[in-house]
């Protein structure tokens, strides 16, 4: 199975969760990529963070990796000029360039995964799901698809980013991921990454909500719990930030204890990275 990170040295934390969330329900041979820049005021996630992760995942299955990727000289020459000033970090743009990097357009399928999403159960009928003349598979965004339609005005198709399955032959004959990132390059869109990805993927699966669940409690089945932004209305208006590795407020704010074993075993070892 091929995992994929993107992200400076700020996401090392969110890794280290993920990646134990992983390894608990998932045996078999797992491969992960961690893609990063050093770029401007943005600094490389590091070498000993890797190195790391790398021993670490080897514990479990020996044919285990994580491998880092230097992809600054692919993003230089190909800058997402038009969304540079984003409220993001150029990393979030790093998905749109695996085009370009051999070590992942070569594999047969790729499995991108924000560094903000805890796994909770088995990929492998996720990951191994039949993907013909399909460029890519996710999840339904929980505020987007009520806004942005793609192929039909009332059609919702706006897929989250935060966990996409790749088919990367198929997107390398297409070219997607190429006229992603020249539309980063060429015009100004609100979240520019997944933006483009959901303008060029021209043919897409969309899957059981299970797979990337987007609201702050995760469900019964949910397989992927995704900790992204969520919107709060009550008493006012705030966009609730809430990471799988900020122990207090997973406990605090989100009252969720069911990730404890795997957070006891992060806060034992984050100070290794």
């Amino acid at each position: 199975m091929n995992i994929l990170y993107c992200g400076d040295k700020g996401i090392a934390k969110g890794a280290l969760v993920s990646i134990l969330s992983i390894l608990k329900h998932n045996k078999g041979v797992l491969h992960f990529y961690v893609l990063t820049i050093n770029y401007d005021t943005t600094v490389a996630f590091t070498e000993k963070s890797a190195k790391f992760l790398d021993e670490l995942v080897k514990k479990t299955n020996k044919k285990n990796f994580v491998k880092l990727i230097d992809a600054t000289d692919v993003f230089v020459k190909n800058l997402p000029k038009k969304n540079m000033g984003s409220y993001f970090t150029p990393c979030s743009m790093l998905r749109l360039y695996i085009d370009k990097v051999p070590e992942i357009a070569s594999l047969d399928r790729v499995l991108y995964l924000d560094y903000d999403v805890v796994c909770r159960g088995d990929l492998s009928e996720f990951y191994n799901m039949n993907l013909d003349g399909t460029e890519a598979a996710g999840v339904l965004d929980i505020y987007g698809r009520r806004w942005y339609h793609y192929h039909g005005l009332f059609k919702q198709d706006y897929m989250n980013s935060g966990v996409m399955l790749f088919n990367m032959p198929e997107c390398l004959k297409t070219r997607m991921f190429e006229k992603a990132a020249a539309m980063c390059a060429e015009r100004w869109m609100m979240l520019a990454d997944q933006a483009a990805l959901n303008k060029t993927i021209e043919r897409r699966k969309l899957i059981d909500r299970k797979y990337n669940e987007q609201e702050e409690r995760p469900r019964k089945d949910t397989v992927l719990h995704h900790f992204s932004n969520n919107f709060k209305f009550w008493p006012y208006f705030r966009v609730q930030k809430v990471k799988p590795f900020e122990i207090d407020k997973i406990h605090d704010i989100l009252k969720i204890t069911e990730y404890d074993d795997i957070l006891n075993e992060y806060d034992r070892l984050k100070e290794k990275l």
